[in-house]
This record gives C-alpha cells, sequence and structure tokens, in this order.
C-alpha cells in the first residue's frame, strides 16, 4: 500500500478517518491525499442572477476545512497532500480522483456535515463502497 485517500469535510468522522488513515500509512510508508469536495450547486443563469463558485470561495473554505481537519492531530512521518475539487456528485469525485491516482485505499467517514456545508454525505460513503475499484475503510 503506498497512496491512501482520505475524504473529508472536518466533520468528527472525517478526522477518525485521517486519524486511521495516519496509523496505516506509519505502517505501510504510504503518503496520504487529504481531499475536500466542495459540491457545485446547480448553477442558474437568468437575466437577473448567475450563481457560480469563485476560485477565491473554494480556496477559502478549502483552507478552513483542511485546518479544522488537521486541527491537533499529529501527521509527523507522513507524507501530506492536500487537494481540492468542486463538483456535483462529491461520491463520484472521490472514486475518479482514487482512479487517476492510482490509490491503493480510500479512508472516510461514515457520515458528514451534508448537503447544508456543501460536503460529504452518510450517501457519498454508500456510493464509493459500491463503485470503487480499490478498497475502502470507513471509520465511524
Amino acid at each position: 500500500m503506498k497512496k491512501i485517500l482520505v475524504a473529508t469535510d472536518a466533520s468528527e468522522y472525517s478526522r477518525k478517518a485521517l486519524i486511521s488513515a495516519l496509523e496505516l500509512a506509519r505502517i505501510f510508508n504510504a503518503e496520504i491525499e487529504l481531499l475536500f469536495v466542495m459540491e457545485m450547486p446547480i448553477a442558474y443563469e437568468s437575466s437577473v442572477f448567475a450563481y457560480l463558485i469563485s476560485p477565491e470561495n473554494l480556496e477559502k473554505e478549502s483552507k478552513i476545512i483542511f485546518d479544522n481537519t488537521l486541527e491537533g492531530i499529529d501527521t509527523s512521518g507522513v507524507t501530506l497532500i492536500q487537494k481540492k475539487m468542486v463538483g456535483r456528485k462529491p461520491g463520484e469525485v472521490i472514486v475518479q480522483e482514487a482512479e487517476s491516482e492510482n490509490i491503493d485505499l480510500i479512508v472516510m467517514g461514515s457520515h458528514g456535515y451534508g448537503a447544508i456545508t456543501g460536503t460529504l454525505l452518510g450517501s457519498v460513503s454508500q456510493y464509493v463502497i459500491h463503485k470503487s475499484k480499490c478498497s475502502v475503510l470507513i471509520a465511524k
């Protein structure tokens, strides 16, 4: 095992997932990709308004998510790569990222904050379990 992907939304479940992934990464000398997926709302464009996620907003939100996820967690001795992505369906983004980056294991929480914060849902975990070509570890 060389590459572990941890999907995060800064919930306590995703923080536990990161802690589990760090333990495995230390045992197997693997690197961790910490991935935040911001769910893109359906953009409606009319003569009145258009709603789009600006790069600045994605950067700001992802910094908050990464800071909150990593707060108080010892990541020493592990290569940690942070990535942020936008997509309509976070589960699809996670599975595609795992395939494109040759991830050996996906670690994620069983539940997240949900649509209110625009990130992971329990249904995302279920989607990833069923669609991923690599192993998935769900942290409770």
